[in-house]
């Protein structure tokens, strides 16, 4: 298993990079569409639907919805910022909500356990998320601030799993995800912060006029982003372990499914990218 695991990521990881290194905006997007649509299948049994006649159904949902939010903010043709803007508020928002059912789960499983809820969530979880990353993209520098929230969500995965395996005794979510404590929480969040304070010293004395705000902004920034990372983690335990099942699905090798992979940056990229925008990034 760990042998799939080191082969699964070290291809995942080439991919990206090409990907990011050699595809254009636009057919970056469709390719960022294709493995969110993967999600989104997979996402569909999470939801309880089980005829693949109704899980196509769902892809097809999600592909329109992702299409529609394409049309409204000009996507491929100069981005209306403004736009953007007003869907990762209002993905924000929905995480905001994410967090209160998070903490209260199991009670909160009243509210949004049905079929219909729990495939809504899965909509609000998946497209902001991409149109996210497409906009990142479409800006200067863009394959680096996507390159910037997948390190910054690695960093936050490092950091609690080395931590948390030596003092992770209160647990973070027991409810949720057993695995997760305090202790790791904390690891996570100051080897996040400790890597970007670092980052932004070497580039100050390199290139000081290439960075485009403060330390104390961009460390709030890194803050939140790894924050609704962790939730995004957690959001994903908690509908699986409502659903009883222990990973979304077996496309990866040793890593479960593309919601499994994926599932801490749908909600870092919203918050990372409105971060830019309130941080005078962009």
């Amino acid at each position: 298993m760990l042998k799939q695991r080191i082969i699964t990521a070290v291809v995942i990881v080439l991919a990206l990079l090409a990907a990011l290194a050699y595809l254009s905006m636009p057919v970056l997007s469709v390719v960022f569409g294709l493995i969110v649509l993967l999600a989104a299948w997979e996402w569909s049994d999470l939801s309880g639907l089980s005829s693949k006649v109704s899980r196509i159904s769902y892809v097809l949902v999600c592909a329109a919805l992702m299409a529609a939010a394409a049309w409204k903010t000009n996507l491929f043709a100069g981005v209306d910022q403004s736009e953007v803007k007003e869907i990762v508020i209002a993905a924000s928002l929905w995480w905001a909500i994410a967090l209160l059912w998070v903490k209260s789960y199991p009670l909160s499983a009243g509210l949004w356990g049905s079929l219909w809820m729990r495939g809504l969530i899965g909509m609000l979880v998946l497209v902001p998320a991409w149109l996210a990353l497409c906009y990142l993209r479409s800006l200067e520098g863009g394959v680096w601030l996507i390159l910037s929230v997948i390190a910054l969500v690695a960093s936050a995965d490092i950091g609690a799993y080395f931590v948390g395996r030596a003092f992770g005794k209160a647990k973070l979510a027991p409810e949720v995800s057993p695995g997760k404590s305090w202790a790791g929480f904390w690891g996570g969040l100051a080897s996040t912060v400790l890597l970007a304070t670092i980052l932004w010293v070497l580039l100050a004395k390199v290139s000081p006029g290439a960075i485009p705000t403060g330390l104390l902004p961009l460390l709030c920034l890194v803050t939140v982003t790894v924050l609704a990372s962790v939730l995004g983690d957690l959001l994903e335990s908690m509908v699986k372990r409502h659903r009883g099942i222990k990973d979304s699905g077996q496309l990866l090798p040793g890593h479960g499914g593309i919601m499994d992979r994926i599932d801490s940056i749908t909600a870092a990229a919203p918050v990372f990218a409105l971060g830019l925008m309130a941080t005078g990034w962009v």
